[in-house]
């Protein structure tokens, strides 16, 4: 069983994917981190160095090597489903779940954190990080809405809400 979280960067995904693979008893996953540990590079500088062009298809390659993991969680990039036919390998490989958070949700997360540790929104500031972040969110959209599952809310909410779906559901986590 695999459990792939998707949304826009700074919707939760990780922190999200950590408690539920917790309280599911499953593996957890972040992929950036994964692609970070086997590059030796963080995101940044892979995109820095290489281009995005190239951050996608290590991206693209380390997805499909975590696809194959039993019993795990696994929190994707923001830009992971929007690439190559990703959201056809993680709908056929397990259970894709959208975080589904508004714009303003978004930037207002977002402007809390690093962010210069994000190399596409590095540049915005104010309220151009909200209009890059709703541009770019339509063109995403309708990659994530390709997700088995969506949910929105808190990350305590969101959290709870998947959990209970699994446990409701009786879907087969191995232990």
């Amino acid at each position: 069983m695999r459990i792939f979280l998707i949304g826009y960067m700074g919707s939760g995904k990780t922190t999200i994917g950590r408690v539920v693979a917790k309280r599911l008893n499953m593996n957890f996953v972040d992929l950036d981190a994964q692609i970070e540990n086997k590059h030796f590079k963080t995101v940044a500088q892979i995109f820095a160095e290489m281009g995005e062009e190239k951050f996608r298809e290590l991206e693209r390659n380390c997805l499909l090597e975590v696809a194959d993991f039993e019993n795990t969680v696994i929190s994707t990039g923001g830009g992971t489903p929007c690439f190559f036919d990703n959201m056809e390998v993680m709908n056929a490989k397990g259970v894709t779940v959208y975080i589904d958070l508004s714009a303003k949700i978004l930037s207002d997360r977002l402007k809390t954190t690093k962010i210069y540790k994000r190399p596409i929104l590095a540049k915005y500031k104010g309220n151009d990080l909200k209009d890059f972040i709703t541009e770019n969110l339509e063109k995403r959209i309708p990659f994530y809405n390709l997700a088995k599952l969506r949910f929105s809310g808190t990350d305590e909410e969101i959290e709870e809400k998947i959990v209970a779906y699994f446990i409701e559901n009786k879907m087969e986590v191995s232990n």
